[in-house]
């Protein structure tokens, strides 16, 4: 139904071949393929950090709070322009999300102001977002932690291939956690990545990952082991081998895919420089390279947002809004938040436009004229 859709899959022949192969070795849970993912991603990264595939980004940030011993009575501070996922995972580890705002109507990004105006004696992590796949402010946010003695916690899951100051994004915290999810990036409809430094953390999140076994279906199969212990409780939030052989195709094109958005959202800032009724964030950025995930707008506050998007929809144009408040989600309206002025202010004015790497610039230009159109009539 749609002319141009908010996301398209940059998938190939490549794609097919992979998941035919898994399917033609006749094993689909944890194999040879999650191994080889995972020592791809660690290089990827090339910080000399361990790589955990698991079901999903929202696993992964478990896994990065049980790791944490993050638990009743202990707050977690989380950006207020977010995935509901950060607010979700602390809520069931019994601790308590407290917002820091975003650093401006420029940089919706947190920084490290906002978060040490939220830090408390209860204060035992902080998980930050690249917010659209633009690098938070990670030197002075690191500073803070290491001050604060905070375990840094990366939510990675809108920019993987993005850096910061020549550092890749997931290897500036004690624990990072990527997101595979169909939209994203890195496509393979479900899935994540836990990544951390420390070999400790990383055999921990391995236990988590796989119901706190020391030894995998595929060591059996092989008859590598006959039985397994049980080290401590766990999980399963395990990927399969189809997953894990997509995310292998999906890496070789990631940083192509990543620098042709770059060049879509070039297009989309030439073509709305002439519209006074919005504004593009993320402008005034240095030392980054972004991976462009999504291509948010700031409407005006005289432009009827719901309007827009029915203006949009007629044309054939999918949009999207990232992120409604927490507040206004019914699981949340009884919690008692800090004000978060700027991010409100983004919730109640933000608008996603499609983004996606086998976008063309002539639909660039046909979601912009149609934006500029709705947003002065």
């Amino acid at each position: 139904m749609w002319k141009v859709p908010l996301f398209e899959l940059n998938y190939d022949l490549a794609e097919s071949s992979a998941v035919a192969d898994v399917l033609e070795s006749r094993w689909l849970t944890m194999g040879e393929q999650i191994h080889s993912f995972e020592q791809q991603f660690s290089t990827f990264l090339g910080e000399q950090v361990h790589s955990t595939a698991v079901s999903s980004c929202t696993a992964a940030l478990h896994i990065a709070l049980l790791s944490a011993g993050v638990g009743e009575g202990d707050e977690v501070i989380i950006p207020a322009l977010t995935f509901v996922a950060d607010a979700n995972v602390v809520r069931m580890c019994g601790a308590t999300p407290v917002l820091a705002d975003c650093s401006s109507l420029e940089n919706w990004n947190v920084s490290a102001k906002t978060i040490a105006d939220r830090i408390t004696a209860k204060t035992k992590a902080v998980i930050i977002v690249h917010f659209a796949g633009y690098p938070c402010d990670m030197v002075a946010i690191q500073a803070l932690c290491k001050t604060q003695k905070l375990l840094l916690i990366e939510d990675v899951a809108h920019a993987p291939g993005a850096r910061y100051q020549g550092q890749a994004c997931g290897t500036f915290g004690d624990m990072a956690c990527f997101s595979f999810f169909t939209n994203k990036n890195l496509s393979i409809g479900e899935g994540g990545m836990f990544v951390t430094r420390k070999e400790s953390i990383d055999r921990q999140a391995q236990y988590f990952r796989s119901h706190g076994m020391t030894t995998l279906t595929l060591d059996r199969h092989k008859g590598r082991a006959i039985s397994y212990d049980v080290q401590q409780p766990g999980l399963n939030y395990r990927m399969d081998e189809i997953r894990a052989a997509l995310g292998l195709v999906q890496l070789g094109k990631l940083l192509e895919a990543n620098q042709r958005r770059g060049d879509l959202v070039k297009r989309y800032q030439q073509q709305l420089e002439i519209c006074t009724r919005l504004e593009v964030p993320f402008q005034q950025l240095n030392d980054v390279i972004p991976s462009y995930h999504i291509f948010p707008v700031l409407l005006d506050t005289s432009v009827d947002r719901v309007a827009v998007i029915e203006r949009l929809r007629q044309a054939g144009i999918q949009s999207s809004i990232h992120y409604p408040s927490f507040r206004e989600f019914t699981a949340y309206q009884a919690s008692i938040f800090p004000e978060t002025p700027v991010a409100d202010e983004v919730s109640r004015r933000v608008l996603t436009l499609p983004l996606f790497p086998t976008m063309t610039l002539d639909q660039v230009d046909w979601v912009a004229s149609n934006l500029v159109e709705a947003c002065t009539q």
